[in-house]
């Protein structure tokens, strides 16, 4: 082992810093800021806010808030060691380089998972709101045909997801601040029909924290898995035509406006709209606001929206786990022909990551009424892995770059080290807090096994590497 800890064959990597080689760079930087807005902005924010507000009340605010910072700890760290190396593998590359190539292959193999399984989750939510609309065709048949359009996509040039996303992402930011400015007028009491409601629906019913400790901590673990997907961003930039100025750019732009989008929203619905309404889980705490302030049509306004938000994620999760598994092939992780290339386009990756969404064309078609649950215990808490791998890379790696490379620094984290303990102190408060609820304590299970099956697995190659080079 060269260096502090890393691997030879990582270090040759290291110092290319080019294990994207081969790749498009067809991406330009309104494509990034808008895959780093976009990307984060989905199902989870639209809908799945509903049964965090439910939990906690107003002080769901207070969880938006102590989340939002964490990611933006986490952001910020994933944003310094991208700028200093961008690469297709992002967070696994650099886990790599910090740990060993253990550390990349769990990392890497468990994003590739969560994102290949969200695929075909995106996939049926979004089947669910056509079925709506078309009332007897089947759910399975619009699973299919959104699989073939997103994978379609996706094996075309990398410049056609990026438009794609860019103005999936343009309608999705659209939609949230017009959001916020028709919430702020009704709360100043100058939008028409509508009376100023003060702070009668912040304190009454309870209070701020009408659960208590427990109803905040439901809400800060709901808002924690909402605000997954940023990751993506770090991804896409070792495809845009300026990799370092890409990322630094769409992380620092990217961090606030998010922070701004997703406290501001769930601030604007708890002081409009009574937390304990039903209608905010039923039908969506943003559907319930519009409809309390009387918009027509908001049902569908935002049935349009969730709609775009998840065809979006399909198309941004088909992509990112493509070129993860195009990068952990590129290192030697996985099968050989994952990694080639035709086009500058991992064609095979593409295909393969695009297996699970199919696969649950049929399982929509077999279990429709629990395998959308099934399928969400199984991928839990991974997030919450890469980002604990993420904050222990940037603690190896930030050291070793200002020692060997100061001038690679393009974005430094904050306050450093301490707030990267801080990030890692709060990923294992949420670690305990999800052992302790009942409903997350499953999904914690099933991350974990799959976390120490993939180690262990990393750990028998990279021991078995080591010997046939002794």
């Amino acid at each position: 082992m060269s260096r502090t800890t890393a691997p030879a064959s990582v270090d040759r990597e290291d110092d290319a810093a080019t294990p994207s080689e081969g790749l498009s760079h067809g991406l330009k930087q309104r494509h990034l800021s808008m895959i780093a807005l976009g990307g984060v902005i989905g199902a989870g924010l639209f809908v799945g806010s509903g049964a965090g507000i439910a939990a906690a009340g107003p002080s769901i605010v207070i969880a938006y808030a102590l989340s939002g910072v964490l990611v933006m700890l986490v952001m910020r760290m994933l944003g310094e060691m991208s700028a200093a190396n961008p690469a297709s593998g992002s967070f696994s590359v650099h886990a790599e380089r910090a740990f060993g190539s253990w550390a990349g292959f769990t990392s890497g193999w468990a994003f590739w998972f969560l994102l290949c399984v969200a695929v075909g989750l995106e996939g049926i939510g979004a089947a669910k709101i056509m079925t709506g609309w078309f009332p007897g065709s089947p759910e399975w048949a619009w699973v299919a045909l959104f699989m073939v359009v997103f994978c379609a996509t996706n094996l075309a040039a990398v410049k056609n997801f990026g438009e794609f996303e860019f103005w999936f992402a343009a309608l999705k930011v659209g939609a949230i601040v017009l959001f916020l400015g028709i919430g702020v007028l009704a709360i100043a009491g100058v939008l028409p029909g509508t009376d100023a409601p003060g702070t009668a629906n912040l304190t009454g019913d309870g209070g701020f924290f009408p659960h208590g400790s427990e109803g905040l901590i439901v809400g800060l673990l709901a808002s924690v898995f909402a605000y997954g997907g940023l990751e993506t961003v770090t991804i896409a930039a070792a495809e845009s035509e300026h990799p370092v100025q890409g990322v630094a750019k769409a992380v620092r732009t990217a961090m606030w406006r998010i922070a701004l989008f997703y406290v501001g929203s769930m601030a604007v619905i708890v002081t409009l709209v009574p937390w304990g309404d039903a209608a905010v889980v039923e039908k969506g705490p943003y559907v319930a606001t519009l409809d309390h302030l009387g918009i027509p049509a908001a049902g569908q306004i935002m049935n349009v929206v969730v709609l775009v938000a998840l065809l979006s994620a399909m198309n941004a999760n088909i992509y990112g786990a493509s070129r993860m598994a195009g990068s952990l092939v590129a290192r030697g992780q996985g099968p050989r022909a994952l990694g080639r290339l035709s086009g500058g386009v991992p064609r095979a990756a593409v295909l393969v990551s695009s297996v699970f969404g199919f696969g649950c064309v049929l399982l929509s078609y077999w279990r429709p009424d629990d395998i959308f649950i099934w399928l969400l215990n199984t991928i839990g808490a991974i997030i919450l892995v890469v980002w604990f791998f993420i904050a222990a890379s940037q603690l190896v790696l930030r050291r070793r770059t200002e020692r060997e490379a100061p001038e690679r620094l393009v974005v430094r984290m904050w306050a450093f080290p301490v707030l990267t303990w801080v990030a890692l102190a709060g990923m294992a408060t949420i670690f305990v807090l999800m052992a302790r609820e009942e409903g997350t304590r499953v999904q914690l299970y099933w991350t974990g096994a799959l976390t120490l099956l993939l180690a262990a697995v990393g750990l028998v190659r990279q021991k078995a590497a080591a010997g046939r080079t002794d």
